[in-house]
């Protein structure tokens, strides 16, 4: 009859099974240390140092794995420890760091640290190791494979969250050496947005990414699973392995590949009344403004600050991935659509663009392009080419472009400074204090397509709604109010014009 213990029992076991582990972690670690390095003789007969001749430094760079600090995401706070131990899962972070510096290795790292808190976990260590390529085997190499599973133990993690896309035989293979589970990036990110994703069209893009990235990450689990048995048996691997195969693994692929193309035919029927939405508001003139940018940018605030939209603010990445559409006014009395879109986040996976295709389409459809950057990111330049390389991938880069930094009250004289002279033509706000608002306006109204058909007329007082449709749809350069009416000179579009065309001769 097994014995049923209490959770401060389990819990006091459990820590010290965890020290148990790292002290032996470390205990091998000393007796594995390499002996000091042989110093190059000088010629006065003294000692310079180690002889880095032969790229030394280099070769102990990449030798390393290097541990991130300040990257935990436990609580100080003891009487929620419980709560959270049950609540989140409890990684570690590997990153190989191939490109760059160093500094940039240690912000990808923070980042998918904070993608990994988003997802609900709480992060204990990070590490990182200097590559030219990530080894294809197992991503770090099997030697550092090992090292980290000494870390995991020690740690006691549940989880290892690898930053970049693991193929499925580097997944496969870190995982039967780490004894844990395996997640890489681009799962990570998929999995935030299945939690986040609401309407139907959002519910069904996410379940579409997923079954795209699932497809080929598809594996047996056990031997009986196995296509091939071990020992050499006449006429195949065995008894029990002969027939059709890996059944199992061929009836979900099937079920995959089924629900892909079903999901497809759904979107595109979404895609298509997306589109006549958008071509009732082209065919009623309306200018079109889309926001876009990085991730917890600030553009739903911005949205909220411009139309008093009321769209959920979070400080959380991917807060929001279905557009929103709004209605706006120019200081002029001009009225256009603002849509704020999915944020964006480097190495955005494949999957994700594919499938938001028809949301993303908003933003290449758009007459203007506010692209909001958060200026108090350590690395806002980085954002800012993390996202043309998204708007490459969905054909807007056409799109005429107005940058807005966000979060000025965050920033410091000098950071405003150095990005002033980055980014000349950009217009700088907060969204949160109102900083700029007014000039954003201005500046917006400035940049909408002017209406390109000028007309001098005079309505009737009886036809009151042709004046409110060239205030709301043209622009008015000068209004006078007369015996006979109201006297407009303004800019409106061809179909507005044939409209005002038999009040043009009673011009006095």
């Amino acid at each position: 009859m097994p014995q049923v213990l209490g959770s401060a029992t389990l819990e006091t076991m459990t820590t010290a099974q965890n020290r148990a582990v790292l002290a032996d972690a470390e205990e091998r670690a000393l007796r594995a240390a390499p002996a000091p390095a042989e110093e190059a003789p000088r010629p006065d007969g003294g000692r310079d140092g180690p002889d880095d001749t032969a790229g030394s430094y280099a070769l102990e760079a990449r030798g390393a794995l290097r541990r991130v600090a300040g990257l935990s995401t436990e609580l100080a706070d003891v009487t929620e420890v419980e709560y959270r131990r049950l609540r989140l899962e409890r990684v570690v972070l590997v990153g190989v760091w191939t490109e760059g510096t160093q500094a940039d290795a240690d912000r990808s790292l923070a980042e998918l640290a904070a993608l990994a808190e988003t997802a609900g976990s709480q992060v204990l260590e990070a590490v990182s190791q200097r590559r030219d390529k990530p080894d294809a085997g197992t991503y770090v190499g099997s030697g550092k494979a090992a090292e980290i599973r000494d870390i995991v133990a020690a740690a006691g993690a549940d989880t290892v969250i690898c930053d970049g896309e693991l193929t499925p035989g580097q997944l496969n293979a870190l995982e039967k050496i780490l004894k844990v589970k395996v997640v890489d990036r681009t799962a990570l990110i998929l999995d935030i947005f299945a939690q986040h994703a609401s309407s139907r069209e959002g519910k069904a893009q996410v379940e579409l990414a997923q079954m795209q990235y699932m497809l080929p990450r598809l594996r047996g689990w056990g031997e009986s699973l196995s296509r091939q048995a071990g020992g050499r048996v006449a006429g195949g691997g065995g008894i029990g392995t002969r027939g059709p195969g890996e059944t199992k693994i061929e009836t979900d692929r099937r079920r995959i590949r089924a629900r892909v193309s079903k999901l497809r035919r759904e979107i595109a029927g979404m895609a298509t009344a997306r589109a006549t939405q958008r071509s009732a508001r082209d065919r009623n003139a309306v200018p079109s403004v889309a926001i876009a940018g990085y991730t917890n940018a600030g553009k739903s605030s911005l949205l909220n600050r411009l139309t008093g939209a009321g769209v959920l603010v979070e400080n959380a990445l991917f807060a929001t991935l279905d557009p929103t559409v709004r209605r706006a006014q120019s200081p002029d009395g001009r009225e256009y659509t603002l849509t704020d879109t999915v944020g964006f986040v480097r190495h955005l996976p494949h999957q994700l663009v594919d499938a938001f295709r028809s949301t993303l389409e908003e933003v290449a459809a758009a007459d203007l392009l506010l692209h909001v950057v958060d200026g108090s990111d350590p690395d806002p330049l980085g954002q800012i080419d993390a996202v043309h390389v998204v708007l490459q991938d969905i054909d807007a880069s056409s799109v005429p472009e107005l940058v807005v930094v966000n979060k000025v009250d965050a920033m410091s004289e000098e950071d405003i400074l150095t990005l002033r002279r980055a980014l000349p033509g950009a217009v700088w706000v907060s969204a949160r204090t109102g900083v700029g608002i007014e000039q954003l306006r201005d500046i917006v109204a400035a940049r909408l397509p002017h209406p390109d058909v000028e007309v001098d007329v005079l309505v009737p007082y009886d036809r009151g709604d042709l004046v409110a449709r060239v205030h709301r749809d043209g622009e008015v350069l000068r209004e006078t109010h007369e015996t006979g009416g109201t006297r407009l000179s303004a800019r409106v579009d061809g179909g507005l014009a044939a409209a005002l065309e038999d009040f043009a001769a009673t011009v006095a």
